[in-house]
Parts: C-alpha cells; sequence; structure tokens
C-alpha cells in the first residue's frame, strides 16, 4: 500500500545556487528536470484518472495514493521553480512550453495513449530511484535540502511506479500501445531535457563552459554514468510482457523508508 506523506523543503531557506557537489553544469541538469515536474505530475494524475473506472476496488484506492502522492511533488517543485526563477533562470517561460506540449498530447492522442505515454515516462522517474537511492555519487556533496528532496521524490516514484501501468493494462492497453508510447515519449522528454539544460545554460552565462559541459558529460555517462543503468532499464521496457516490477528495486526503497522512518518530523499523514 502506498503512503502519502506530507514533506516540505524549504529550497530557498540558504541553499545555495550550485548546490550540487559538482557545481553548476550538473546542479542545472537536476534543476532543468524539476521543470518538468508541476505540469507533468497533472497530467500523470488525469491521465490514470481518466480510466479508474476499469481498475478493481484496491487498484481504485491505490490510484487515489498516487494522485496525493503526485499532487505534493507537483507542489514541492512549484516551490522549487518558484526559487528558479528568482535565481534568474526562466523557469516560468519553460513551464509554460511544457504545459503547451502536454496540452497538446490531451488534444492529439486518445485517452489510452495519454495512460500509456504517463507510464513511459513514470518509468524514467522510476529509473531515478535507481539512481538516487542506489548510488551515493549521483548526490555527493549536494546540499541537504536538496538531497533530501530528490531522493524522497525518487523512492515515492519507485514506490507508485506499477499504479498507472496496471491501470493501463486494466483499461484494455497492448503491447504495441506501450512500445509505441514509449518511444513517442523518449523523443520528447529528452529534446526538452536538453533545451532546458542549453537554455538554462545560457542563463547562467556558463553555456559556451568547456569544462562545465566536460563535468555534466563526465557525471552522466563516466562516473557515477547513471546514463548507463537509464539505458539499461529503457532496455528493458521493450521486453515482451514487461512489468515495472521486473525492475527491483524494494531494498532501496526499504533502506530508505528506515531511514525516512527514523526521522523525528515530518509524520506521513494517512490517505
Amino acid at each position: 500500500m502506498l503512503e502519502v506523506r506530507d514533506l516540505r523543503f524549504s529550497v530557498g531557506d540558504g541553499v545555495p545556487r550550485y548546490w550540487h557537489g559538482e557545481g553548476r553544469a550538473v546542479t542545472i541538469f537536476f534543476d532543468g528536470l524539476s521543470i518538468f515536474f508541476p505540469e507533468g505530475e497533472r497530467f500523470f494524475i488525469s491521465s490514470v484518472r481518466a480510466h479508474k473506472d476499469a481498475a478493481g476496488p484496491e487498484l481504485k484506492r491505490e490510484i487515489m495514493r498516487f494522485s496525493a502522492q503526485e499532487g505534493i511533488h507537483g507542489r514541492e517543485h512549484d516551490s522549487y521553480n518558484a526559487h528558479l526563477e528568482r535565481e534568474g533562470y526562466p523557469a516560468a517561460r519553460l513551464e509554460r512550453k511544457v504545459t503547451r506540449l502536454l496540452r497538446f498530447a490531451k488534444r492529439a492522442l486518445p485517452r489510452r495513449s495519454q495512460l500509456g505515454v504517463t507510464c513511459a515516462l513514470e518509468h524514467f522517474t522510476g529509473m531515478m530511484a535507481l539512481l538516487l537511492l542506489g548510488d551515493d555519487r549521483n548526490l555527493a556533496g549536494a546540499h541537504p535540502i536538496m538531497r533530501d528532496l530528490w531522493r524522497w521524490h525518487a523512492a515515492e516514484e519507485s514506490e507508485h511506479k506499477s499504479v498507472p501501468f496496471d491501470v493501463f493494462r486494466a483499461a484494455g492497453g497492448t503491447e504495441v500501445e506501450r512500445i509505441g508510447t514509449m518511444l513517442l515519449a523518449t523523443a520528447f522528454f529528452w529534446a526538452k531535457v536538453a533545451e532546458h539544460q542549453v537554455v538554462m545554460m545560457r542563463a547562467d552565462g556558463c553555456l559556451l563552459s568547456a569544462s562545465e559541459w566536460w563535468k555534466l558529460l563526465r557525471f552522466l555517462f563516466v562516473t557515477p554514468g547513471g546514463m548507463r543503468t537509464i539505458a539499461r532499464s529503457w532496455v528493458r521496457y521493450f521486453w515482451p510482457g514487461f512489468h515495472p516490477s521486473d525492475i527491483d528495486d524494494g531494498a532501496l526503497l526499504d533502506a530508505w523508508k528506515r531511514e525516512y522512518a527514523a526521522s523525528a518530523e515530518p509524520m506521513p499523514v494517512a490517505c
């Protein structure tokens, strides 16, 4: 059963502009990912709820908890992105472009295809757990508030990663739809990731810095090299009969839950 944790993170309170231990470009990479989440989480909630009538009683309860978790994620990334705007990044402009893209997807795609896109993008966010919970190097030297925010988000993405997929299956989603929507989502997602990186590095004044680009590429592809893990997990999505539970990150999630339970505040709230 999913647990709804009403956590709040004071992103603007003493968090340095370059909060990641690897410096500017890597910090901007994470910041650029945050741009996706407020509108992205609303898209996920909408696409899953649109098919709730196909779900059984227990899955309907999980949809409610999934929606609550995603709603809190969106709220915290709204705050995060407002902080980026105050720091001089064009976060609001980039968010509006994400909103327009997702609104176009709602108009252009059938409802079940929208759910397929959600499954695909939830697979990407689920990979966050493998990276951020499974290898401390991905957040080495990060400011504690940002480290806790990203690890909490990753943990809950792992916790609810099967919900959209199970709803997709209950709604009659096919293997062809699943694979096709992953290919579509992959192309648009990485194009937007690259756009955010370029636009925000330009705003930061380091777009033409070879050293910053090298630090980012080394971080992503060499050490710790999270893109290699992502590539392997991405390929597994195309295996016949794939289910998110096939990627076993339960031990990582359990370790985070123990860490969370050991903290005095805040306490989880029931849904």
